[in-house]
C-alpha cells in the first residue's frame, strides 16, 4: 500500500502528475540502471576491452521486463546494497562468455548517479513543455488584460492602479529567466558519472602510463556518448552541485507556482471577487455549506510549493557532508527527496495551468474596489500634480492631511481637497475629478506589458 500522498490511490493526482511519476517508476529506474551497463559494454567494445558478442548480449539482455524484481529486492535486503543483486542477475542471463563483462570496470555510483541525471533529463522535457504551455496561457492573460484597470497593492494595502495584464506579465517575465536558468545550466546538470572506485578510472586502464590516462578518458566519453550525457571533467562522486542546482531551479518554479495560486485565492475573496479559479457545476466546496466555491485548486498548489521549498534545503545539505572519495549519505537522500520534489512541482506546475486557463477575471470588481476608498487611490497623482504649484514635500503634507482626513471622518477624499484653500488655490474641484480617474494613471503599465510579451 502507498504511504506518500504521491502514490495514494486518492490523492496522487493532486499531488503530481502521471507522466512525471512514470519518469521516477521503479521499473524505469531500473532499466536506466541497465542502459549504462549496456553503454558500457558498448563502449569498451568499441575500444577494444570487451568482445563485441559479448556487449551486444548485454545489451539484449539489459531489459527491465527481463529482471526478477522480487529477486533484486530480496538482494537489496540481504545485502543492504542497491546495484549488487541487479549485477548478478544480468550477468546470470548473459549467455557464454558475456556475463563476464558486466559493470567491467564501473562503481555502483556510477550507475546510480548516471540513471538519476537520466531520469532528470526526462523530467526536464516534461518540465520544459509545461513551462512553455504555462508561458502560453499567462502570454494570452496578459495580452487579454493589458488594459485592464486594477487596484495596485502593497503591503496588503491599496496603493496605485494597475492592470491585470501587468500583474500576468510580471509572472510571465519570471518564468523566461526560469527557462533560462535551465537552459544555461543543462551542460552541469546532465553530466553522466563513471569514474570507478575512487573516480581515477584505475579499473579500466592498462598498458603504458600515457595509454593508461587516454584509454581511461576515451572510454569514459564513449560510455557518456552512448547515454547522450556530458562527460564531466573529473568525477563529481562527492560533487552534488550539479543535482543541487537542478533541484533549486525547481524549487523556485513550484515557489511561482505558488505565488500565482496565494494571489489568486486572495483574489478570489468575497471581499475582493477579482477573479475566481476555473468552475464548473459539480464542484463542490464544503461538505457542509452548500454556497462555497472555494479555491481548492489553488490550495493544492500552495500546499506542494511549501512542500518543495523543504527540498532546496536538503538539496545545499547534500552538498556538506560528503567524505574523501565517495559517502553515500548525500546519495541516499538523493533518491528520496529529488523524485518527490519533481513530482510535485510539476503537479503544482499541471495545476497552475489548469487555473490560468480556465481563470475567470471580473473588471468590473476591479473597478469596484478602486473606488471603495473613494479616491485616496489616486493621492500621488494629486501630489505631484500639487506639487508643480507649491513644491513636491509640500504637497505631500497638504495631501497626506486630506488623506488621513478623509480616512478618519469617512469622507470622500475629493470633498476634503475641495474644502482645502491650499489645494482649490491651484486646483479647481473639476480638474480634482479627472485626477481622481484610476483608469487614467496606470503608467507605463501597457508598455511593460507589451515589453515582456516581446521577450
Amino acid at each position: 500500500m502507498p504511504s506518500n500522498v504521491i502514490d495514494s490511490l486518492f490523492f496522487k493526482d493532486l499531488f503530481g502528475s502521471p507522466a512525471m511519476r512514470a519518469v521516477f517508476d521503479d521499473l524505469n529506474l531500473l532499466q536506466k540502471w541497465l542502459d549504462f551497463e549496456a553503454a558500457l559494454a558498448r563502449a569498451e567494445s568499441k575500444l577494444g576491452l570487451v568482445p563485441t558478442e559479448a556487449a551486444a548480449e548485454i545489451t539484449r539482455q539489459a531489459r527491465a521486463e527481463n529482471m526478477d524484481t522480487s529477486a533484486i529486492k530480496k538482494g537489496i535486503d540481504d545485502t543492504v546494497h542497491p546495484l549488487v543483486s541487479v549485477i548478478w542477475q544480468l550477468s546470470k542471463r548473459c549467455q557464454g562468455e558475456a556475463g563476464g563483462y558486466v559493470h567491467w570496470g564501473a562503481t555502483t555510483q556510477d550507475v546510480m548517479d548516471t540513471a538519476l541525471v537520466l531520469q532528470i533529463r526526462d523530467a526536464s522535457a516534461l518540465f520544459g513543455q509545461t513551462m512553455d504551455d504555462l508561458m502560453d496561457a499567462m502570454s494570452q492573460l496578459a495580452q487579454t488584460h493589458r488594459d485592464t484597470p486594477i487596484a495596485g497593492r502593497t503591503h496588503g494595502q491599496q496603493a496605485l492602479p494597475t492592470t491585470f495584464g501587468f500583474k500576468v506579465a510580471v509572472w510571465l517575465a519570471e518564468m523566461h529567466r526560469h527557462r533560462e536558468r535551465w537552459q544555461t545550466s543543462e551542460h552541469r546538470v546532465l553530466m553522466g558519472e563513471f569514474g570507478g572506485a575512487v573516480g581515477t578510472l584505475a579499473g579500466v586502464t592498462q598498458g603504458s602510463p600515457v595509454g593508461l590516462a587516454v584509454d581511461g578518458i576515451a572510454i569514459q566519453k564513449a560510455v557518456l556518448d552512448e547515454l547522450g550525457l556530458y562527460t564531466p571533467p573529473i568525477a563529481w562522486h562527492t560533487s552534488r552541485d550539479g543535482l543541487a542546482e537542478f533541484a533549486t531551479h525547481i524549487a523556485m518554479l513550484a515557489a511561482l507556482m505558488g505565488r500565482i495560486a496565494n494571489e489568486v485565492i486572495h483574489l478570489q475573496k468575497q471581499e475582493f471577487g477579482e477573479v475566481e479559479e476555473p468552475f464548473e457545476m459539480g464542484k463542490v466546496g464544503s461538505s457542509t455549506m452548500p454556497q462555497k466555491r472555494n479555491p481548492m485548486i489553488c490550495e493544492a498548489i500552495l500546499a506542494m510549493a511549501r512542500l518543495c521549498r523543504q527540498h532546496a534545503t536538503t538539496a545545499i545539505d547534500t552538498l556538506l557532508y560528503n567524505e574523501h572519495e565517495r559517502d553515500w549519505s548525500s546519495v541516499h537522500m538523493e533518491w528520496a527527496y529529488l523524485p518527490e520534489l519533481c513530482i510535485m512541482a510539476h503537479g503544482a506546475m499541471e495545476l497552475t495551468l489548469r487555473v490560468l486557463r480556465g481563470l475567470q477575471v471580473y473588471p468590473e470588481r476591479m473597478r469596484r474596489n478602486m473606488d471603495i476608498t473613494h479616491g485616496l487611490l489616486l493621492a500621488e497623482r494629486v501630489m505631484f500634480e500639487l506639487g508643480q504649484h507649491i513644491g513636491r514635500q509640500e504637497a505631500h503634507d497638504v495631501v497626506y492631511a486630506n488623506a488621513m482626513q478623509a480616512v478618519e471622518e469617512r469622507r470622500p477624499f475629493l470633498d476634503c481637497l475641495a474644502s482645502d484653500e491650499r489645494v482649490t488655490a491651484h486646483i479647481d474641484a473639476a480638474k480634482l475629478a479627472t485626477l481622481l480617474n484610476p483608469e487614467q494613471y496606470t503608467g507605463l503599465a501597457a508598455v511593460f506589458v507589451d515589453r515582456v510579451l516581446n521577450l
